[in-house]
């Protein structure tokens, strides 16, 4: 975005952003779900909350940005929702690699969270 010279450079910036975590995203989802195969009860309510946090992540920009003509937020609309979703997107990865950073043996609030040996 340093040496953007337009909006559509912006928009192009905002987009290549957006698809790096939604890649990472998907590597971090991945991770968990081959660490936590055998335990197929969490790996069920696992994909549920996915699919929930996807319909959140959408219905949190359509709650941003209200209007069904998305024209009337101008020409930055692009860029801006990308960089809207990319946010969420960040704050969801770092939700998921609490399964994969695990926790202190003898945490009684671990839940699903697998102890660190």
């Amino acid at each position: 975005m340093d040496h953007a010279q337009s909006q559509a450079d912006m928009t192009g910036c905002a987009m290549k952003s957006l698809d790096a975590a939604d890649k990472e995203l998907n590597q971090v989802y991945q991770q968990v779900l081959r660490k936590y195969a055998k335990d197929t009860v969490f790996i069920a309510k696992l994909k549920t909350a996915q699919k929930a946090w996807l319909a959140f992540r959408d219905a949190e920009l359509a709650a941003r940005y209200p209007d069904n003509d998305k024209s009337n937020y101008g020409s930055v609309y692009p860029m801006c929702a990308d960089n809207e979703l990319e946010g969420l997107t960040r704050k969801r990865i770092e939700e998921l690699r609490g399964w994969l950073k695990g926790t202190q043996e003898g945490d009684v609030c671990a839940g699903s969270y697998q102890a660190n040996s």
